[in-house]
């Protein structure tokens, strides 16, 4: 059946090769990642003065560090005299520079070129001019964002927008005060899928009651296929007999004390495009940020943010790790699934949306625009 023929109720999906294709990748890295505010690091990874991570932004290595005076500096992470990766390890702390292991080209934590072998001799060597390539940064919920484009787009219209479409204002994520929670747990998961199919899988719910059964255990609504984006400011309430978001809906941690009263025993999802999902419940948030490697790999980190003081205490977050954990789990398993698939001759024009997804049809839609509309 050809994509005009259709019934009403189904929409098409991107082609099969958009998530196999080197070439879309590539045109992806250099349109959406390289092009748009990417969310690296938690600032609290760089807590003392010298400590830096690696992290792939499209097809760079960029370089994150905290300088001296408090901020948090980025760069390439290439050495400017013959193109040596600078670090090499994904994280550490270095005193006062990082030293190229080639030929020690040498720059302070505000990249400037402080020393080079004989580089007494080269007066006409600016220090500034050859110093490391700057990155833009800004922080936002406790995270560390980035930017290779030469001109950024503006960070309030590309990424607090997205919030705000979302859930209708700025406040209602302020209220969980992200920023000053503390990583409770981080788990790294390597999936064998395209980026384009974690997004998917977690902008809808059609699969709930399918593959997550813990899941509709707690967020019963989640069981009828429509998902927590359905439409704005929408939060799915937990179930009657449940006590918190937990594995086994047992009582979960201290409430995060500024939520609202209307957020309480509710569940939000929220997608940043390109590459993170924030998850709220009323006593700890849940952050994607998600790594495209290849047309086939991604790497996603996530982190469960509590209260400071409920990390600080060793209080055991088991119960509450685990319902999400789970649930990547059963959604990645889904994508890797999935992968397969997109090659199949049967995908290649692509497949359907059911109307539920139709918020996936709109991000399929935005793909395109970002790739200069071709298919």
């Amino acid at each position: 059946m050809t994509r005009s023929a259709l019934p009403g109720s189904l929409i098409a999906t991107l082609p099969g090769g958009h998530y196999t294709s080197a070439e879309v990748f590539a045109a992806e890295q250099r349109g959406i990642f390289e092009a748009m505010w990417f969310c690296a690091v938690r600032a609290a990874d760089l807590a003392t003065p010298g400590a830096y991570r690696t992290v792939t932004v499209g097809r760079e290595s960029v370089l994150l560090a905290r300088g001296r005076d408090g901020r948090v500096r980025a760069f390439l992470n290439v050495c400017r005299h013959r193109g040596a990766r600078l670090c090499t390890e994904e994280s550490g702390e270095v005193r006062r520079a990082f030293q190229c292991p080639y030929h020690a080209w040498t720059y302070d934590l505000t990249g400037r070129l402080t020393a080079a072998p004989n580089l007494t001799r080269m007066p006409d060597v600016d220090r500034t001019t050859f110093g490391l390539a700057a990155v833009a940064v800004r922080e936002w919920l406790g995270y560390v964002w980035v930017c290779l484009a030469d001109e950024p787009p503006s960070f309030e219209e590309q990424v607090v927008g997205e919030v705000v479409a979302r859930l209708g204002d700025t406040e209602s994520i302020e209220r969980y005060a992200v920023e000053g929670l503390a990583v409770g747990r981080r788990i790294t998961y390597d999936v064998r899928a395209n980026w384009k199919l974690v997004v998917e899988n977690f902008m809808e719910c059609y699969h709930c009651a399918t593959i997550h059964p813990e899941l509709t255990d707690v967020l019963p609504e989640f069981a009828d296929g429509y998902a927590a984006q359905y439409y704005v400011g929408h939060g799915a309430e937990f179930g009657a007999a449940v006590e918190g978001f937990t594995v086994d809906g047992s009582e979960g941690l201290e409430r995060i004390p500024t939520v609202a009263p209307h957020q309480d025993r509710r569940y939000y999802a929220i997608t940043i495009k390109p590459q993170v999902f924030v998850n709220l419940v009323p006593d700890h948030v849940i952050v994607h940020r998600m790594f495209p490697l290849a047309p086939d790999r991604t790497v996603i980190e996530c982190d469960w943010l509590y209260l400071p003081e409920v990390v600080a205490a060793g209080r055991d977050l088991s119960r509450s790790v685990e319902l999400f954990d789970r649930v990547n789990r059963q959604d990645f398993a889904a994508c890797e699934r999935c992968q397969p698939g997109m090659s199949s001759r049967l995908y290649a024009a692509g497949g359907v949306l059911v109307p539920s997804e139709h918020h996936i049809g709109a991000f399929h839609t935005w793909v395109r625009g970002r790739l200069g509309g071709g298919e």
